[in-house]
């Protein structure tokens, strides 16, 4: 993509009313611009990274045996009445009516349209387990909205929704989204360590928090030292019962809490051990036992002919949010760093003298050899000084700038950057595509 056709459009200064590092950037990258309380238009550059933070969040629900459906973001009140929380679930909730005078509301959750869906499709022990998910926008009308996409109202997030004949089926499919999300987070390059969580008002007994390290995360969070080690996740088995619930246990074996969970007794068994730092939620997991099938009538046949209230779980990881997080999470005062599974382009190539004819030709000649190996480039092919090409390709984070400059083109090299080190190297033009494709 040539950038003197893209819509880019950045900021030299950060906005008055950004008050996170994240938010800051997205709106200096030109990744998204707010067009009410909460709510943002995703721009072209936003847009990508969004798409591939989505994929890797796809491709592991389906590696989990997840399937995927798409509900509406509009439901019906009545769902809610059925479950008993369409009165209790708040302020939060956006309910209108449409015009036939029915009530409705703007989905903040599924819980209630999924078990309707899977009661009216679901007949006996041979329909389950199962775990549908989907993708899809919310809204939730926060009394103060903030920081960006880390607390909007409206946000895209993937939420999926467990069926199991009893209880200990149920918390094998807990088990599997718990390693699916370690999985996940790990693929993005995060860390993120699974914390003892309030269930809030979804309910349930069983609940997990997915919590991102950063400095200027929105929680406090405590955690033994040997969250610090990198988690190293191998090929799993999610049909392996015994074995998945072995590495869920190791994972919560050392102890994590948020403000909210903190124990003192196991703060005081950690000793010296004992970190806090801020963190960023990004993912919540619940099992919540059979309090929406109960409630909506949902029963299957079980083997020996009897009714069975399937057991639940449901499982959100917000996609929107997760962006705000990778930058939390990776940055310098210079913009933002990209790890290279969600960079919206994983190069960019610079042409520092569009008047230069052999600059010209060159820039122009790698850039139809890094579309030819099937590399995604930003070309910025503009009539700008070389300072602010510079700084708005650090500022937008792209893994690898390629530079190409009158000395390096009369030498046969181009300048090659790693925007994660700063480290620069002079490479050969004729191996720079294979350098950054690799």
């Amino acid at each position: 993509m040539r950038l003197s056709r893209y819509v880019l459009p950045v900021l030299k200064e950060s906005p008055a009313d950004a008050q996170i590092v994240s938010h800051k950037l997205m709106l200096r990258a030109g990744l998204i611009r707010q067009q009410a309380a909460g709510i943002y238009a995703w721009l072209p550059l936003g847009l990508r990274v969004l798409k591939k933070i989505e994929a890797i969040v796809r491709e592991e629900q389906d590696r989990a045996g997840a399937v995927e459906l798409l509900m509406p973001t509009l439901q019906s009140a009545e769902l809610w009445r059925q479950s008993g929380r369409y009165d209790a679930y708040g302020p939060e909730m956006l309910r209108i009516k449409d015009r036939h005078d029915r009530e409705m509301l703007y989905g903040p959750t599924n819980e209630e349209m999924v078990t309707a869906i899977f009661r009216d499709t679901a007949r006996s022990y041979r329909d389950l387990p199962r775990t549908l998910y989907h993708i899809q926008w919310k809204f939730r009308d926060e009394v103060r909205p903030r920081f960006g996409v880390m607390r909007g109202r409206e946000f895209l997030m993937k939420d999926a929704y467990s069926f199991d004949m009893d209880e200990a089926g149920a918390r094998h499919s807990y088990n599997r989204m718990f390693v699916a999300y370690l999985n996940t987070f790990a693929r993005m390059g995060l860390r993120a360590i699974p914390m003892q969580a309030d269930t809030g008002p979804i309910g349930g007994d069983l609940s997990h928090e997915f919590i991102v390290l950063a400095p200027t995360g929105e929680s406090d969070v405590f955690y033994h030292a040997n969250w610090e080690r990198p988690a190293e996740l191998s090929a799993v088995d999610f049909d392996d019962v015994a074995g998945l619930q072995t590495i869920v246990s190791g994972y919560t074996a050392d102890y994590a809490a948020t403000d909210e969970k903190r124990d003192e007794a196991r703060e005081a068994e950690a000793g010296e051990a004992l970190r806090q730092s801020r963190g960023v939620e990004v993912g919540h997991i619940f099992y919540f036992g059979t309090k929406y099938s109960a409630s909506m009538g949902l029963k299957v046949q079980a083997q020996g002919g009897e009714e069975v209230v399937p057991h639940m779980g449901s499982y959100g990881i917000g996609v929107s949010r997760l962006m705000g997080a990778i930058i939390e999470a990776g940055h310098d005062d210079k913009g933002i760093i990209w790890p290279d599974a969600v960079a919206p382009f994983p190069v960019g190539l610079v042409n520092m003298r569009v008047d230069d004819a052999a600059c010209t030709a060159a820039a122009d000649a790698l850039y139809a050899q890094l579309q030819a190996a099937g590399v995604e480039v930003l070309y910025d092919d503009r009539d700008e000084r070389g300072g602010a090409k510079f700084a708005t390709m650090d500022l937008i984070g792209l893994p690898w700038q390629i530079i190409v400059g009158p000395k390096g083109v009369a030498a046969g090299t181009v300048e090659l950057k790693r925007r994660a080190t700063g480290e620069k190297v002079d490479v050969a033009t004729a191996d720079v595509v294979a350098r950054v494709a690799g």
